[in-house]
């Protein structure tokens, strides 16, 4: 049987569960759900919080650019991200690897099939890879939002069955829902044109995204006939929930 290929994108509020430190109980819940669906679905990740992790060790002294100083953190966070990763995930079972990508690797026909070529062997080797930006050479997902792209971009050109943003709503919400306080999720959307006039401009805490940047995203996999959901990753069991529609959150088709 042909497992189905699932592209899960972490942002960084995710994984620190929106406080401070990166979240071990978080990355455990991630590594629980996909040992219990490694039947049925294969997984690739695009992760980010490299950042967040080295914030709970260093402090950089700069005279620099900000934007410079969280390439330094992003630097000294990514190995410890991928230690995490591989510990959690050891004790259930899976193995992973590491992807740094940039946004100019898609630009390129080679690069292009370089990254396909080397992710189908990992997956059929049951590894599961797990993606960052190379922040050190590239500044996009620091400027441009949390990795939501880059997500879009490599589920797109792995022509995966399901594009998953697991963020801190439980999806997108209406617009007047958020303006009266009580935010109400939109469950489908069939016309993308009228969720882009649903969108409120809001970032979040530790991430560059917002959800702008979770529907330029889906606009990116739209195009490449990929379903999209935006799931609330806060909460445990949030793939397997959502799965089985025990959760309110957002498909976008």
């Amino acid at each position: 049987m042909q497992k189905k290929r699932i592209l899960l994108k972490i942002g960084s509020n995710t994984l620190t569960k929106e406080t401070d430190n990166i979240s071990r109980g978080k990355i455990e819940d991630i590594a629980n759900q996909i040992a219990h669906l490694q039947d049925t679905y294969e997984f690739i990740i695009v992760s980010s919080g490299a950042i967040a992790v080295a914030k709970q060790f260093v402090k950089l002294e700069s005279k620099g650019k900000e934007i410079t100083v969280k390439q330094a953190l992003a630097s000294i966070g990514q190995p410890h991200l991928i230690r995490i990763y591989q510990e959690i995930f050891r004790e259930y079972g899976l193995l992973t690897s590491q992807c740094l990508l940039s946004y100019s690797d898609f630009e390129r026909e080679q690069s292009k099939t370089n990254i396909v070529n080397t992710i189908n062997v990992l997956v059929s080797n049951n590894y599961i890879p797990i993606i960052n930006e190379n922040d050190t050479v590239a500044t996009d997902e620091i400027k441009f939002g949390d990795n939501d792209k880059l997500g879009a971009l490599t589920a797109s050109l792995l022509e995966v069955d399901l594009f998953i943003i697991a963020t801190n709503t439980n999806g997108i919400y209406t617009k007047e829902s958020i303006e009266s306080n009580a935010p109400k999720t939109i469950e489908v959307v069939e016309n993308f044109d009228a969720l882009l006039e649903q969108v409120v401009s809001s970032r979040s805490k530790h991430g560059s995204g917002g959800m702008q940047s979770k529907i330029e995203a889906a606009a990116v996999t739209k195009k490449a006939n990929i379903e999209t959901w935006i799931v609330n990753g806060l909460e445990d069991n949030f793939i397997v929930n959502a799965m089985n529609n025990k959760v309110p959150f957002t498909k976008i088709k």
